[in-house]
């Protein structure tokens, strides 16, 4: 039969950029459906204070790159636009360690390590990966902490996703042979993650979705997927009707397209929530385990404020230095440019405790030691010029599910472990220890002291690989067990615990997912 389109991909973040520029290199007809906005490097939000620009909340009519989603168990910040989580990730590309390769559901699918080597180096090159050659104070600072604790050795320069050049210099593609946009040298401002204005970051648009629209592949921004139906009403042979509709305009125009396969990219919040919907009803053969598996890279995000009126820790890239504290662990500094302090709103002073009210008299306890500094801090000091932000990860596993209530809304429920924490010793330990070489206050996000809620921007799985349907999601080429040519291809495939930033991992699984589909004259 005739279809719209071959393949229809939901989400073009990391696995949905890969996913279009392979299959429109293989001849296919690809459309790809984002629910947020073109962003040009003029267009992002010069601070986050401009939140119509940076706030993804369509209640209020703000379509800004950056959302924010509150669960019973974690509070999970994320990425919205043509581009996807690039638009507003930290430009960080490590590749994770052993432990990732060999444990959860996909362990013994493959020996993951060896397998996907190659493609974690197509993924460095596409993404113009390059250690960053700059440290500033926020930097010195961790690199000061890593000689104190005996780990100097174990401080490095990441490779992120910027092109640093010449400063301010524009110059015609340097990464694809001249078929590329033009770049602009890094100026070092530390705004990629309220979008980057100087044309310096490496976000999807400026790659894999650039080349693939070279090849024919169409971008549908502002829309939403809300249906994806088996034309056949069995298991997709015949391919699939998706019924798309506005997600930025008051009155929703729907439409219904047809095509051949259909490639869920758009995240653990976009696929997980869409899938668990679909399972009702148009896709009933699903797994039962969709939902599970759920991981959060067990961080913690504390920011430490600087009362030294010489130091400027909103210099450099959004994440330029990072140092593993042991074995299963790594801290990094990340950063806001200077005037983004939209985020000082939502940070309380940092209180441990088992409860609220422990936390909250400790927390009051504080402030009264230290008055003065607290009342600079909120109102005085340019709260992203003073504050460094400490993202610390580990490897340790535990997992949630995420369900669908009666009421349409996604729930977090504990799976495996221990609940997600921000009270983690060695997290709290290495910030009291920042926090005295750059003479700073710790403070958090809100909701970890008056909830005990922790945040992360790393949310994973839910859709992971197994040996078969009572395992996993998905196999090991990302194809949906008890369909056709249906594919998880984003965050929601990660089947164990990083431990690590995953934009790498996922453009790595996505490249190796696709050489599993032939071309479409083969």
């Amino acid at each position: 039969m005739s279809y719209d389109y071959d393949y229809i991909i939901i989400g073009s973040g990391f696995g949905g950029s890969v996913s279009a520029l392979r299959l429109s290199e293989k001849g296919y007809k690809v459309l790809v459906v984002e629910k947020g906005k073109w962003y040009a490097a003029n267009d992002f939000a010069k601070t986050n204070w401009h939140l119509k620009k940076w706030l993804w909340l369509p209640a209020f009519r703000l379509f800004g790159i950056m959302k924010m989603s509150i669960f019973r168990h974690i509070v999970v910040v994320s990425g919205t636009g043509v581009g996807g989580g690039s638009l507003v990730y930290a430009n960080t590309l490590p590749v994770p360690k052993k432990p990732f390769y060999t444990t959860g559901s996909w362990q013994n699918l493959e020996d993951w390590e060896t397998t996907l080597a190659p493609f974690y180096k197509t993924a460095l090159k596409m993404l113009g990966a390059q250690k960053n050659p700059r440290l500033y104070d926020g930097d010195k600072a961790l690199k000061k902490l890593a000689k104190q604790i005996g780990r100097e050795s174990e401080f490095e320069h990441p490779d992120v996703s910027v092109y640093f050049g010449d400063e301010g210099v524009r110059v015609k593609d340097p990464y694809f042979d001249g078929k590329g946009p033009d770049r602009t040298g890094c100026n070092f401002c530390g705004g990629c993650m309220t979008g980057c204005r100087n044309n310096a970051k490496n976000t999807l648009d400026k790659n894999y979705l650039f080349l693939a629209q070279q090849n024919g592949a169409k971008i549908l921004a502002e829309t939403v997927v809300y249906d994806v139906v088996p034309i056949d009403k069995k298991e997709g042979e015949s391919g699939y009707k998706v019924s798309l509709k506005s997600s930025t305009k008051l009155f929703k125009t729907k439409k219904i397209l047809t095509s051949k396969g259909v490639i869920f990219s758009g995240g653990v919040l976009g696929s997980i929530k869409l899938l668990l919907k679909l399972k009702q009803k148009s896709l009933p053969n699903l797994s039962d385990t969709l939902g599970d598996g759920i991981r959060t890279n067990n961080e913690t995000l504390i920011s430490v404020s600087t009362l030294d009126k010489d130091k400027d820790l909103s210099k450099g890239v959004a994440i330029g230095s990072l140092l593993h504290t042991d074995a299963n662990s790594h801290l990094e500094i990340v950063r806001y440019s200077k005037g983004s302090g939209f985020w000082k709103l939502f940070h309380l002073p940092l209180s441990l405790g088992n409860n609220t009210v422990i936390r909250l008299l400790r927390m009051m306890a504080q402030v009264l030691k230290s008055p003065l500094s607290y009342f600079r801090i909120y109102f005085l000091n340019s709260w992203s010029k003073n504050t460094a932000v400490l993202l610390f990860m580990q490897t340790i596993d535990s997992t949630l599910k995420f369900k669908r209530n009666i009421f349409g809304k996604m729930t977090s429920t504990l799976s495996t472990g221990t609940k997600p924490s921000p009270n983690i010793p060695e997290s709290i330990e290495l910030t009291k220890k920042y926090s005295k070489i750059i003479n700073g206050k710790a403070t958090s996000l809100a909701l970890e002291t008056l909830a005990g809620i922790p945040s992360t921007a790393h949310i994973l799985g839910g859709a992971v690989m197994g040996k078969d349907r009572t395992e996993g999601v998905i196999n090991k080429h990302n194809a949906v067990f008890g369909y056709t040519n249906l594919y998880v291809i984003d965050g929601a495939m990660i089947s164990a615990n990083m431990g690590v930033n995953p934009s790498l991992s996922i453009t790595a699984i996505a490249e190796h997912a696709m050489t599993h589909i032939p071309s479409k004259r083969a």
